[in-house]
């Protein structure tokens, strides 16, 4: 833009061109808060640009252009972001609630300590402990058979308790 007169002429014409502007950008978007951004955004950046106007230009259709480049712009940019975050980062944020395994395991230590004395042996070494049927047959002193079958009763046990 050559002189000062000439930018206000220009400044006062995009003004002018508000109305007509809205009324363009209700073709890219449907709510009016984004038809707002994006009037907003048209505005700045032809304000922003005016000495890149060339004086014989139609404002009206530099308006337009800049509108139509600034919406392409941004809808570009927004298929390329990801919306929301994905399954790690939603875990990294997310704790469990402690107090439903709390009750849980209350739940599961009472059913453990009311089987008897032998099925609860049975459990801890296998279960618990990890222990082969082998070695926790030799640690009570009983046969690999009698292990396996006090393991399988106190699983039937415990499962009829809590459920």
């Amino acid at each position: 833009m050559q002189d000062n007169r000439c930018r206000l002429r220009v400044e006062a014409e995009i003004i002018g061109y508000i109305p007509a502007l809205y009324k363009f950008a209700h073709r890219f978007h449907r709510t009016e808060s984004d038809v707002e951004d994006l009037v907003q955004d048209t505005l700045l950046k032809a304000l922003g640009n005016l000495d890149k106007f060339q004086e014989g230009t139609s404002v009206k259709s530099w308006m337009f252009t800049i509108m139509r480049n600034a919406f392409c712009t941004k809808y570009a940019r927004n298929k390329r972001e990801q919306v929301g975050l994905d399954d790690v980062q939603i875990n990294k944020f997310s704790t469990k609630p402690e107090q439903e395994w709390r009750v849980q395991g209350q739940e599961i230590e009472q059913a453990i300590a009311a089987l008897n004395a032998d099925h609860r042996k049975a459990v801890d070494l296998v279960i618990l402990q990890g222990t082969s049927y082998e070695d926790a047959a030799v640690l009570c002193q009983c046969a690999v058979g009698t292990m396996k079958s006090r393991v399988n009763r106190a699983r039937a046990s415990l499962s009829r308790m809590l459920s």
